[in-house]
């Protein structure tokens, strides 16, 4: 039985029924690489143009739609009736200021020049997307969003003058979003994903889409220097009877049946990025950021490989901006893993105390949900593969969510009674579950006792290191209580989180009202053990405005296009070096709708 029946269909030939021999070539308009979010957009623009295209992707097709399905389904919006019903005042403007500060574009991108040209072109018109067509486009389509609009990577910066490109003048950053635009789309990503693979069904249905599974692009054909078509090769079957989501996400084989060739006028790679890769990710992390890890988490299935990149690179594509990736400090391990390292990624509030490995707090602004990133490189620059949240059992149940679809059944399965629950005592049930499963979760009744506990978990875990002080835990508790209990207080993270109650939602299902964190009532003491969780990759392959790949020399590679995250979301590098949260999924759908236009336009 089809675990999905809108993403099942059954004139798909499985992989197996092709022999272990080459099989006559095919010629289409356009080949598409990757069955995700931004090739199923850029597929069915070029469809809907009369276009057609053979769409192929290496898994089976129960991971039909790629990373998307795996999202909370978050957008990043500008100026939506769900900002203005909030009491949330946004514009354009507003967005695209705090877009380049938080970029930090190399100087002269706002004048054309430079390697951050492109991404800077695509990053000014993205935000126009946002705060325009974005909605009303989805929108017509039959998406929807829930009403409460959450406040992400908040920054906590000093607002400055910036100087050219966008960068400010200092060494220091501005980051962040001056107001809540973080859109949770009702139904999460799947809900993104379904008017696109009806899209896609359709063309299908009407002969304009050949959409192949189990295969895998092993090199770019080219003809007088410019990409004509693709090698492939049929990867074997893989079952899926029995596994968790259907099969969805998990590791698939790579035993190779047979072979095939395809000429196009046009090939398009949307194949992702390098996040399940951590041998690339590490080889490619700046080192003035530290090291990642080598005990890491991964956010992505095994299928984000970053493989197809390389293959681009061999036919003669550039490869720009490989060292700015966005990755989360606040990782757990899955209790119930689907891929290979299978990592949640916590939603904080902002109460909790961030402590490094050795028990220090984290320097201000980097509380929970102000600057992932900078949280990150902090971290790294330690050298540590952990931190720690230090909470209780009250503010776990009021500020922790979890990312992802399968973490929030509420807002996936459109679920309004159980979504009534967020407003109610106690935790969520996704929550709830981590809290009593998970061996990162450490309770106990005294810091002393929870220190303690803290020191056993990292002492258990091969090549980890830190050890927190059992008294300098009980200090700093001590002291963060004595600034609440004061009413008003100088500690910046308990200024910063009053302050965030003044936003109305915030207040009603997002932060806790600020106790002591000894407070008998809201106990035990709670400390979680914080890994690094790969994730996204904000370089990629270097794009002209279009989507056309450039080489070295910035020419176009005639032939070859990109988008989503294998064009760092557009032009190589939309988000500069960190991104405001809600602009992935959007990148993909930007991309793939430009992308999809002018490449049939071209054709």
């Amino acid at each position: 039985m089809c675990p999905a029946p809108l993403l099942c269909h059954t004139s798909v030939m499985s992989a197996d029924a092709s022999p272990a021999v080459a099989r006559p070539g095919t010629t289409t308009d356009v080949v598409v690489i990757g069955a995700g979010l931004s090739g199923l957009v850029t597929a069915t623009e070029l469809t809907a143009a009369g276009r057609r295209v053979v769409l192929l992707d290496q898994e089976p097709e129960a991971s039909f739609g790629g990373q998307a399905w795996w999202s909370f389904g978050g957008l990043f919006l500008v100026g939506s009736p769900e900002q203005r019903a909030m009491g949330v005042h946004d514009s354009p403007e507003l967005a695209w200021s705090d877009w380049q500060d938080s970029a930090q574009f190399s100087p002269g991108a706002e004048r054309g020049e430079g390697p951050d040209r492109h991404g800077y072109a695509w990053a000014h018109r993205f935000v126009e997307f946002a705060a325009g067509d974005m909605r009303s486009w989805l929108h017509a389509r039959g998406v929807r969003w829930f009403p409460l609009v959450q406040w992400a990577e908040r920054g906590g910066y000093t607002v400055g003058r910036r100087s050219g490109g966008g960068r400010p003048e200092g060494d220091g950053t501005q980051h962040g979003n001056s107001v809540p635009r973080f859109h949770v789309t009702w139904g999460t990503g799947p809900a993104i994903l379904r008017p696109f693979v009806a899209a896609a069904r359709a063309a299908q249905d009407a002969g304009l889409l050949d959409l192949r599974f189990r295969r895998r692009v092993a090199g770019l054909t080219t003809t007088d220097g410019a990409v004509t078509g693709v090698r492939v090769e049929v990867l074997a079957d893989h079952p899926t009877d029995g596994l968790p989501f259907g099969g969805r996400g998990s590791p698939s084989n790579r035993d190779v049946v047979g072979t095939e060739e395809i000429t196009a006028g046009a090939v398009v790679v949307a194949t992702g990025g390098i996040g399940a890769n951590h041998d690339l990710a590490r080889a490619h992390w700046d080192p003035e950021a530290g090291t990642l890890p080598d005990r890491m988490l991964s956010g992505v299935p095994d299928s984000t490989d970053g493989l197809m990149l390389s293959t681009a690179a061999d036919a003669g594509a550039a490869l720009v901006h490989e060292e700015r990736m966005w990755h989360y400090p606040e990782g757990i391990a899955n209790h119930s893993p689907v891929w290979t390292n299978h990592g949640i990624r916590i939603l904080p509030g902002p109460s909790s105390l961030w402590l490094d490995a050795d028990g220090g707090r984290l320097p201000a602004p980097l509380f929970p949900g102000f600057d992932a990133l900078g949280a990150l490189q902090h971290v790294t620059r330690r050298g540590d593969d952990h931190s720690w949240f230090v909470l209780n059992k009250a503010i776990m149940e009021s500020e922790f969510a979890l990312s992802g679809s399968e973490q929030n059944p509420d807002l996936t399965g459109k679920d309004v009674k159980l979504l009534a629950q967020r407003v109610l005592p106690g935790a969520v049930g996704p929550v709830a579950r981590f809290a009593a499963e998970s061996p990162e979760f450490v309770w106990a009744e005294t810091p002393e006792e929870l220190a303690g506990r803290m020191n056993a978990l990292v002492d258990a875990t091969p090549g980890s290191r830190g050890h927190v002080d059992p008294d300098d835990l009980a200090r700093v508790v001590a002291q963060r209580d004595a600034q609440v209990s004061s009413g008003l207080g100088k500690d910046p993270q308990v200024v910063a989180t009053r302050a965030t109650r003044d936003y109305r939602v915030d207040k009603l299902i997002r932060v806790a009202k600020p106790r002591p964190l000894t407070t008998p009532k809201d106990g035990p003491l709670l400390a979680v053990r914080l890994s690094v969780l790969t994730r996204k990759t904000l370089g990629g392959l270097w794009c002209d405005p279009s989507g056309r790949v450039l080489q070295a020399d910035g020419s176009v590679l005639a032939g070859l296009w990109a988008v989503g995250e294998a064009a760092g979301f557009g032009g190589g590098g939309v988000h500069g070096h960190r991104a405001l949260e809600g602009t992935f999924l959007g990148g993909c759908l930007h991309t793939g709708r430009v992308t999809g236009r002018a490449l049939a336009a071209s054709l």
